[in-house]
């Protein structure tokens, strides 16, 4: 490593001791945007009426697949970026970088004007009656119109933390965090700009947040910079070539969150059926949820993901199973804990978005503990997949996020219904991760 990368050792200081330097600012960051989403759907909840809430889950699967795709380059950078700066490629590592953010947020631009070109076609397309078409449709403006500062922010956070600067990546997001929390309060209730005011508080929050990435990558890095591209032929083919790899290093965690917004879809029409509106706000409390879940493993992933890409850069297969155990350990601990907590307080959960008149009340708080069983089991199976992205096994990884996301998932959402009632819904989500799970033992044991 380079002497001003001493700050963070990934060649030779023990893992443990890596590992848990990692974890805590990534888990701070991590655990600021639990209590951002908690936040923002209880102000949207208890300011704009449930109906208010339905209608973000309608958006939410839109941003979760722009998220993926901010994921996707993240991971995809990283990982690349991670075994150049193993073998002293330091060059090679900032053009990729550079690459990514310019590819990540080109992306996003493409797929924001089309969205806010129909946007009603839009809702229709994710699940909406005609009743909440109004609702989505002005959340969903507000925030497409900024995804592209959230996006460079999004990637951003993985290539500072990967220059050895962990806490000045936690530093963006509890900034963005925080100033979100008090513009939600402030557009919500005393300016009472309701489910619109929430999605213009998003939009600025995140907007200073990449200010402060870019920032960083201009004035303060250590290492890992922003690269003057070429735009001749040979350089524009060579960037495509090299966003092609990074996407296929990432394309499993951005098809994990892919596999959230299908698996948010698919609820969407099966409670509206089952339940109607009243259902589809209910399970959108529990979907306020999956951030909690996914963004507690991801810190994990982003964690341990520097380490294991760097031990497989310089083929150091000890410190590369030292830190697959200690991604399992956390793991364990993060799905046994979250489980606990949603059994143990789903009232408490469901206070944080509906008021105890509205017909969804109820359903959620029977809903959550079946809901909660399966996080072990997701947490783990997120674990399993983000260490095959860090060591270039992006083929199993795509098949086992393939199978946890659509293969199990969507058929049990449609038969468990019908076999067992309203509570096959709730379980669905679970007895997909559980057979992922059971399927990933079974084939990785050779491995």
């Amino acid at each position: 490593m380079r002497d001003n990368r001493d700050a963070i050792d990934f060649a030779n200081e023990p893992v443990g001791k890596l590992f848990r330097k990692m974890i805590v600012p990534t888990l701070i960051s991590m655990i600021s945007m639990v209590i951002l989403n908690l936040t923002d759907g209880a102000f949207v909840g208890h300011g704009a009426g449930s109906d208010a809430l339905a209608a973000v889950n309608i958006a939410a699967p839109i941003f979760n697949l722009l998220a993926g795709v901010g994921i996707m380059f993240g991971i995809g950078s990283s990982v690349v970026a991670s075994i150049h700066l193993s073998r002293g490629q330091t060059k090679a590592a900032n053009i990729n970088i550079t690459q990514a953010l310019i590819g990540a947020v080109g992306i996003t631009l493409v797929i924001c004007i089309a969205i806010l070109s129909n946007l009603a076609g839009t809702c229709r397309l994710f699940g909406s009656n005609e009743a909440l078409i109004p609702l989505a449709s002005s959340y969903l403006k507000w925030i497409a119109l900024c995804e592209p500062f959230t996006m460079f922010h999004m990637v951003g956070v993985f290539l500072v933390r990967l220059d050895g600067s962990p806490k000045y990546a936690m530093a963006t997001s509890l900034v963005g965090t925080m100033l979100n929390i008090f513009l939600d309060w402030l557009f919500i209730f005393p300016f009472g700009w309701g489910l619109e005011g929430a999605a213009i508080a998003t939009s600025i929050s995140f907007s200073i947040a990449a200010l402060m990435i870019i920032g960083y990558l201009v004035w303060k890095p250590k290492t890992l910079h922003l690269y003057r591209l070429r735009l001749t032929k040979k350089s524009m083919m060579l960037t495509l070539r090299n966003l092609g790899y990074q996407c296929r290093m990432g394309f499993s965690a951005m098809l994990g969150e892919v596999a959230v917004s299908g698996v948010i879809i698919t609820g969407n029409y099966v409670f509206i059926h089952y339940l109607g509106e009243a259902g589809v706000a209910a399970y959108s409390a529990a979907c306020y949820c999956f951030p909690v879940i996914f963004m507690m493993a991801n810190a994990i992933v982003q964690s341990g993901q520097p380490i294991v890409s760097f031990a497989h850069g310089i083929n150091n297969t000890k410190r590369q199973d030292e830190a697959r155990r200690t991604m399992l350990r956390w793991a364990c601990i993060a799905g046994v804990t979250i489980s606990i907590l949603m059994f143990i307080g789903a009232k408490q959960i469901t206070k944080l978005f509906l008021n105890a008149s509205e017909p969804a009340y109820q359903l959620c708080i029977d809903g959550l503990p079946l809901f909660g069983t399966g996080i072990l089991f997701a947490t783990l199976n997120i674990e399993i997949i983000g260490y095959l992205q860090s060591i270039e096994q992006s083929t199993r990884a795509t098949i086992y996020t393939l199978l946890r996301g659509f293969v199990t998932v969507i058929p049990c959402f449609i038969f468990l219904p019908r076999i067992i009632g309203n509570q096959g819904m709730w379980l669905a989500i679970p007895v997909a991760e559980a057979i992922t799970f059971l399927i990933i033992l079974l084939t990785q044991r050779k491995h």
